[in-house]
C-alpha cells in the first residue's frame, strides 16, 4: 500500500455532503468493474441522504475534494455496531484513506463503549476488511441484487 502523497484530512459529514457522497460510492462500486445493469440494481442502496447523514456517524476524507468516506450505524441498545458503508474514490485507493477511514470510524466506536462491529461486504473487499482483523462469519443475501450473496463479516472490540 502506498502511502499518502497529499494531505489528507478527515471530517465529520455534513448533510450538504450527501450529493457529494452518492457520487462518490457509485464511482468507487464502478470501479469493481461492474456494469451498467448492477449500478442501476444498486443506485438506491448506495445513495447517502441528509437524514442519513444526521442520523448516523459519517466522516469524509478530503483533499480539496470528498476521496473517500465511511458510516458507523450504532444498535439502539448500544452494543454493536455495523460499518454501513467505505467507499473511497478510485484515484485515492491503496493510499492509505480507508485505513486513515477505519481508524476514525474504530476509534468512535470504542469511545462509544461497542463490543463489536459487523458488515455486509462487497465481495472485492473481503480481503481489505479481513487486513482490517475482520472475520468472515457468514453468507447473506445482498438487499439490492437478488440472489447475490455477500460475505458477512465481524470484528470484537476488546475494551
Amino acid at each position: 500500500m502506498g502511502g499518502l502523497s497529499v494531505d489528507v484530512k478527515i471530517r465529520q459529514a455534513h448533510k450538504e455532503d450527501a450529493e457529494a457522497l452518492t457520487m462518490l460510492a457509485m464511482i468507487s462500486k464502478r470501479s469493481n468493474g461492474y456494469d451498467d445493469a448492477f449500478m442501476a440494481a444498486s443506485a438506491e442502496r448506495l445513495r447517502v441522504t441528509p437524514a442519513q447523514l444526521e442520523m448516523h456517524n459519517y466522516w469524509v476524507a478530503e483533499c480539496n475534494t470528498p476521496c473517500g468516506f465511511v458510516c458507523l450505524q450504532v444498535d439502539p441498545e448500544g452494543n454493536f455496531g455495523k460499518l454501513a458503508a467505505l467507499f473511497i474514490h478510485p484515484d485515492w485507493q491503496r493510499r492509505g484513506v480507508g485505513l486513515m477511514l477505519w481508524t476514525a470510524l474504530e476509534m468512535s466506536a470504542r469511545e462509544k463503549g461497542l463490543t463489536a462491529l459487523h458488515l455486509n461486504a462487497d465481495p472485492e473487499a473481503e480481503t481489505f476488511y479481513r487486513n482490517l482483523g475482520f472475520s468472515t462469519v457468514g453468507r447473506v443475501q445482498s438487499s439490492s441484487i437478488p440472489g447475490r450473496m455477500l460475505p458477512h463479516m465481524r470484528i470484537d472490540l476488546p475494551i
